[in-house]
Parts: structure tokens; C-alpha cells; sequence
């Protein structure tokens, strides 16, 4: 699980994947303490790794799977990158764009719209965020 690899460096737990007919294109997870970046966030490396592995920047016929709810970069990135469909664990009610404050995503005034689906795993998700936090306090 790539939220798994990100807390074992010391980065809150959030994993993300890129599927296209059912195969795995893209891989992310945090890196913003690591790497000093703001936008090393899960959706965004694993959006840089789908277009390099796919050759292009539009992400068309691809869902995103991610372990909590996107921010609202990361849903600009997901609407930008024309992914389809996003599926997210746990909602995030003080950054989630897809649904908790807002829901980015499927506004029509954008040229485009996603998907969403919440609550994939919800339990466990939103439980490796509570002891990741625990953990460090």
C-alpha cells in the first residue's frame, strides 16, 4: 500500500494509484516533508508518474484511487488531468474538496467533471490516519 511507505519515512499516510483498464499506470505517495514541496502531495506524484508511464498529460479513461479525501489542489490536478473517476477512503473535513467543503470535481462550470465515489475502505483508511497522528504525538 503506497500510504504505507509514506509513513514509514515519517510522511502522514496518504497513498495514491492511477488505473486504466485495470492496470495500475501511476503510483504517489506523500513526500512533501522529504522533499521540502507543498505539492508533493499522493494525488499529484501519482498523477506525474501515470502521464510519464502513458506519455501524455491527459489522463482520460483513468480513476485515481487515494486514501482520503483530495485537497483542493489535488482536485484541481485530478480535474486538469481528466481523470475520469476518483475514489477516495476517508473524507477530510478541513481540506476535502470532493464532497467535505466543496466538491470541486463535479462543478459544471469547469470544462470537465470527475466522479466520485467516498468511502472505498473508509474505515480503515481514516484509521491509519488517526494512529499515524497518535504516533506522533
Amino acid at each position: 500500500m503506497e500510504a504505507k511507505k509514506a509513513w514509514a519515512i515519517g510522511e502522514v499516510p496518504i497513498g495514491a494509484v492511477v488505473v486504466k483498464d485495470g492496470e495500475v499506470v501511476g503510483r504517489g505517495f506523500n513526500l512533501r516533508e522529504r522533499d521540502h514541496d507543498p505539492t508533493a502531495h499522493a494525488e499529484i506524484m501519482a498523477i506525474k508518474d501515470a502521464s510519464e508511464q502513458l506519455g501524455g498529460w491527459r489522463l482520460s479513461g483513468c480513476a485515481l484511487y487515494v486514501t482520503i479525501e483530495p485537497c483542493p489542489m489535488c482536485a484541481g490536478a485530478i480535474l486538469n488531468a481528466r481523470i475520469d473517476r476518483l475514489f477516495y477512503g476517508a473524507r477530510d473535513p478541513k481540506a476535502g474538496c470532493a464532497g467535505s467543503l466543496m466538491n470541486l470535481l463535479t462543478d459544471g462550470r469547469f470544462n470537465h467533471q470527475t466522479e466520485v465515489f467516498s468511502g472505498l475502505m473508509e474505515i480503515e483508511c481514516a484509521e491509519l490516519m488517526r494512529s499515524f497522528f497518535r504516533e506522533l504525538r
